[in-house]
């Protein structure tokens, strides 16, 4: 459904720092710059990118969005969040943990918020 999502980013070496570490802790290689100065990190599944905003206004976050990433384990899902905190983020929402989404059966969920603020996921659908 997504070709690809991208975020600003007020200080692109932090935001760097941080998206390596943590796409890095889900098996996603470092992020390549372009000539604009963007970062991208291109898998099979979609590219996520960071920016400082064209407009040359401050970056900020979307108020009541979330952009997840797709974890294997809830272990994966650990590593992801802790190499989040380590590199600049914060914690959000609930301690990583499994939630039970009704019909939609259990999830492994860990957020984090960027550098620039965004809100993050890592996700784990547990097996039934």
């Amino acid at each position: 459904m997504f070709s690809h999502i991208m975020v600003g980013a007020n200080d692109i070496d932090a935001s760097k720092a941080f998206y390596d570490a943590t796409l890095g802790a889900l098996g996603i290689g470092p992020g390549f710059a372009d000539e604009k100065g963007r970062f991208f990190y291109v898998t099979p599944s979609g590219v996520f990118s960071i920016t400082k905003p064209i407009n040359g206004e401050q970056a900020c976050c979307a108020n009541g969005g979330t952009i997840g990433f797709n974890a294997e384990s809830p272990e994966q899902a650990n590593a992801w969040h802790a190499a989040g905190l380590k590199a600049g983020g914060t914690p959000c929402e609930e301690a990583p943990g499994v939630r039970d989404m009704g019909s939609h059966g259990f999830l492994y969920l860990a957020y984090l918020r960027d550098p620039a603020g965004n809100k993050l996921c890592a996700l784990y659908r547990m097996p039934a």
